[in-house]
């Protein structure tokens, strides 16, 4: 159901309000690109700074958008099971395909607890759900025992993982078995990610070069390795740069630049340094993407 290329969205923001002309414009190009997947309300989508009607707003925006020509994987991940709960179940009133659900941040939750956590919302809403780790954002790391017991919940169906560990994600398939969906959420291992037996990634590089991302995951499904491996290389420097600061700065630093959408972050996040912004640049010209 989800495999490809999906990109972990910007959330464009005019005058401090949800810019729903330049969402509406980017995921149609992101389809026109081929980009298998939107990902709306992330870390990518400031999902942290939008207030929870803003939250919906932009899943439902996405979901109107799309139309069904692509997967809608919301973000509804929260370090509150409750809010978790809340927020997959109007995701799933919006009509979105499935549900993203990041291991719970700050409170740093035992094994156990993240465990009930996911089985709670598994249990109360009937919508294929994909986990999310990234210890490095969350200080949580999910162990592949965990995930072992979570994909025996019939609609947890995968992670994406953004742990940096490729021998943690060799014992997840070991554990879970080939149909449990591995989805990289480091682009800087995409490649290594699907070579071992994922079948996607949720991009941040897929920001502003979608049909290369979309390109190398097709390479990497049909298991042209060195095609795949080709690509990897191409976009190394890209990749490298967009996380020169912190995500998403760069990246929609980048789409700024690129004429896509306006330079506005919310605070805490705050425009990149001069010094940085002139590497983003180079490297962005270097692609001709601008």
């Amino acid at each position: 159901m989800f495999q490809g290329s999906f990109v972990a969205i910007v959330t464009p923001f005019k005058n401090n309000e949800i810019d729903e002309p330049a969402l509406r414009n980017l995921i149609d190009w992101h389809i026109q690109s081929g980009t298998d997947g939107i990902v709306p309300c992330g870390t990518t989508g400031e999902s942290a700074t939008l207030s929870h009607e803003e939250h919906n707003r932009v899943v439902r925006i996405t979901v109107e958008q799309v139309n069904k020509r692509i997967k809608v994987l919301a973000g509804t991940g929260s370090n509150a099971t409750s809010e978790a709960l809340r927020m997959t179940r109007n995701a799933k009133e919006a009509g979105a395909d499935g549900c993203l659900l990041i291991t719970p941040y700050y409170n740093k939750p035992t094994q156990e607890g993240l465990f009930r956590h996911f089985e709670a919302i598994a249990k109360a809403v009937d919508i294929p759900l994909i986990l999310y780790n990234v210890p490095g954002r969350t200080a949580v790391n999910m162990l592949p025992l965990t995930v072992k017991r979570c994909a025996t919940l019939s609609n947890i169906i995968g992670i994406k993982e953004a742990s940096g560990d490729l021998d943690q994600i060799r014992d997840i398939i070991k554990f879970c078995g080939p149909d449990f969906l591995i989805l990289s959420g480091e682009d800087a291992q995409n490649h290594a990610i699907m070579k071992l037996g994922g079948k996607g990634v949720i991009s941040v590089t897929a920001n502003c070069l979608p049909s290369r991302v979309a390109d190398l995951c097709r390479q990497c499904l049909k298991k042209n390795d060195a095609a795949a491996e080709k690509i990897q290389d191409e976009l190394s420097e890209i990749n490298d740069v967009l996380f020169i600061e912190t995500n998403p700065i760069p990246i929609k630093t980048a789409m700024a630049l690129m004429g896509k959408v306006r330079e506005e972050f919310r605070l805490p996040l705050c425009p990149m340094g001069e010094k940085n912004k002139k590497q983003l640049e180079a490297v962005l010209k270097k692609y001709e993407l601008m």
